[in-house]
């Protein structure tokens, strides 16, 4: 089990290499959303802004109407924000859980997968 602090450390981490990806920031230009992460086996949670493909604040608690709702274990969610895992085959299983449109959906992936590649 992760600490609320790994995730942050973690989150903050991800925050910083999705802001530095040139590629991800192009792509993602238009995207302004609310993001909710939440751990399903502690009470961890937190909001992540993304402002035109900039995540521009991560705020601890699940604050505000959420576009998108992404839930996992607090060593799931730790480790996806590391690079650890592969979230998409957890996404597969049923173990991450993101609720939302399709295309909000399709966007996190691509922030998932374009700062590990790179």
């Amino acid at each position: 089990m992760a600490t609320t602090a790994e995730i942050r450390a973690g989150l903050d981490d991800y925050r910083q290499r999705c802001n530095d990806n040139a590629r991800l920031r192009k792509m993602l230009r238009s995207w302004t959303r609310v993001v909710h992460f939440t751990a399903t086996d502690t009470d961890a949670a937190f909001t992540v802004l993304i402002d035109k493909g900039e995540i521009v604040d991560v705020q601890e608690r699940a604050q505000g109407a959420p576009d998108l709702v992404i839930s996992a274990t607090s060593e799931d969610l730790a480790d996806m924000f590391w690079g650890d895992l592969n979230p998409a085959q957890k996404y597969l299983t049923g173990e991450i859980a993101v609720k939302g449109s399709a295309e909000d959906v399709m966007r996190v992936d691509a922030m998932a997968s374009l700062i590990w590649i790179d």
